[in-house]
């Protein structure tokens, strides 16, 4: 049984993650416009990403390498669909798609999280979950502002659909209930990812442009390995082992709707970094997509209670070895 306490922890994470993912945009924006691709972006970050978590991965093991032999089709299918998946078919979105279309098919991701286990379970969602997904859905819509004449390529909403399919594979394989720590468990699938998107730029699926320039970044001319860094540290390697142990925490449904705050955010982010200045629309959407999180979450316990939904996985650390007992004297 969940504690309170858990439960609290897993969404202060789940918060913290999100504001973590929500820097990479501002962040990297600037870089893109110099010159940089997606790809090479996606390459480098991963690749960082994968270092910065070999250390605390490997700590949270505590010499237990057996879980990553048992855990491995986990390690492997995360690392595949929801780390380099997710993130290079959302970039070969935008190529194709306004950013906010994009990103609204992207996170449509629990909704399919939430029809999977519909038709997996056979049995109908809480009806605090289903008005809680429509009204985060709706809001997000508004917080998006997808408005005026949209141009919507074919082949990039396939690609934003697949970025969805991989959004909802990363919830569903984190929140599984394996012997291997959150911790461990994100950095060898960043590692997988990143040899995944290494893999596909080396033999020229992902297209690599990665000039020598100066970056704009926060009013200052500084070297394009900066933005970089700070992509690779803090929505990479801190976001993921924060957001890993969130949805062991909570659950792939909860973290899943929990994780629509990174779009809001975002746009907070946007304006104090980038000077884009919010909508009020936007600040309604906002507010919808909030009380559509809270009614998921009341959702969320009936439909565990029910069936409809498999229980969040709370053991977050390892087991301590049992105290060695002192011999009795004979």
């Amino acid at each position: 049984m969940q504690t309170s306490g858990a439960r609290s922890a897993g969404i202060v994470a789940g918060l913290v993650a999100a504001l973590a993912f929500a820097t990479s945009g501002p962040v990297v924006k600037p870089l893109l416009a110099a010159g940089w691709s997606p790809g090479a972006a996606i390459v480098v970050r991963l690749a960082i990403g994968a270092v910065l978590l070999a250390g605390p991965a490997v700590w949270s093991l505590r010499g237990r390498w057996t879980a990553l032999r048992t855990d491995w089709a986990t390690v492997v299918g995360l690392g595949i669909l929801g780390v380099a998946g997710a993130s290079t078919l959302y970039f070969f979105a935008v190529e194709r798609l306004p950013v906010a279309v994009a990103l609204l098919v992207e996170y449509t991701g629990p909704l399919l999280l939430l029809l999977w286990g519909w038709v997996r379970t056979g049995r109908t969602p809480a009806r605090a979950t289903l008005v809680g997904a429509a009204l985060a859905t709706g809001g997000l819509v508004l917080v998006l502002d997808v408005t005026g004449t949209l141009q919507l390529d074919p082949l990039g909403l396939a690609f934003a659909f697949g970025a969805a399919i991989g959004n909802a594979g990363y919830f569903a394989l984190t929140a599984r209930p394996i012997t291997l720590p959150p911790v461990s468990l994100a950095g060898a699938a960043m590692l997988v990812g990143a040899l995944v998107v290494g893999t596909l730029a080396a033999v020229g699926l992902l297209p690599v442009e990665a000039p020598d320039v100066r970056v704009d970044l926060l009013g200052a001319q500084v070297h394009w390995a900066v933005p970089l860094l700070v992509v690779g540290a803090v929505p990479t390697a801190f976001a993921y082992g924060v957001s890993a142990v969130s949805v062991r925490l909570l659950g792939e449904r909860l973290a899943s709707f929990l994780a629509l705050s990174e779009v809001l955010l975002a746009v907070l982010l946007a304006w104090v970094l980038l000077g884009e200045q919010p909508l009020l629309v936007q600040g309604l959407g906002a507010l919808l997509v909030v009380a559509g999180v809270a009614l998921v979450r009341t959702g969320a316990d009936r439909d565990v209670r029910r069936g409809a939904a498999p229980p969040p996985a709370v053991a977050v650390l390892p087991p301590e070895p049992a105290p060695e007992r002192a011999a009795e004297p004979v």
